[in-house]
């Protein structure tokens, strides 16, 4: 008589494992990649029109509008929340991957991304400084070269650094999404040509930075499309 109780050792993965549940929470990693997209976007346009680069914002005297103030302020309040929803999705993205993951893959794209919200907080801190010294309550304006230290510190952190591990970002994630087959070709070279641009133009070409939110809606509103899909398709066999 053949024995048909269980049977010890590995067993085959199912169709539908680890890999292929990968990035199917729509609910969670979509909405929180889009909100952060939202946030990030909006921040870094506020930042632009607020504290522009150039000869024309290299001295305290071209930050006298109060508009252009209060354009900052209102950045540097959205930072921290887009910073949030960044973590948000990062964390639903690991815990769907799972024991799937590959741990090469899997540390850069944590690694990039933590380096990414660190150095966003920074160069968000420099702005504040760069505020607060503008034109502090009854205070004489500050040392034009001090003003400029800052600004351009700013700058650096956002456009030189953080993009630049938002470019690891993009491309880690490109990498694992086309492996496990979550997402489209399309959208893993779309991710590519993303990272390389904001590898070697963000430093360079204004707005550039806009890229990485656009990249991260695309993306967001790619894991809401085919999660609610399924989840449909789910209820109807049902």
């Amino acid at each position: 008589m053949t024995d048909t109780g269980p049977v010890d050792g590995p067993v085959d993965e199912p169709v539908d494992g680890p890999a292929r549940r990968a990035l199917r929470a729509p609910r969670a990693a979509g909405l929180a990649g889009v909100l952060f997209a939202l946030l990030l976007a909006a921040a870094v346009v506020l930042m632009r029109l607020g504290l522009p680069q150039g000869a024309g914002a290299a001295t305290p005297a071209g930050f006298t509008d109060p508009a252009r103030r209060d354009a900052v302020r209102a950045a540097l309040g959205l930072v921290p929340l887009a910073g949030i929803c960044f973590l948000w999705f990062v964390g639903v993205v690991r815990a769907h991957v799972g024991a799937a993951e590959d741990k090469f893959l899997a540390t850069v794209f944590l690694g990039s991304g933590l380096v990414f919200v660190a150095t966003m907080f920074g160069a968000a801190a420099a702005a504040d400084a760069v505020l607060a010294t503008a034109h502090p309550p009854g205070a004489a304006p500050p040392d034009p070269a001090a003003w400029d230290f800052g600004r351009r510190f700013a700058y650096t952190l956002m456009t030189g650094y953080a993009m630049r591990m938002a470019a690891v970002f993009t491309c880690s994630l490109s990498v694992m999404g086309h492996r496990f087959g979550v997402l489209p070709r399309w959208l893993t070279v779309l991710g590519v040509l993303a990272a390389l641009t904001l590898l070697f133009a963000s430093s360079n070409v204004p707005w550039a930075e806009l890229v990485f939110p656009a990249w991260a809606l695309v993306v967001s509103a790619h894991i809401l499309v085919v999660g609610g899909r399924r989840a449909r398709q789910g209820t109807a066999v049902a």
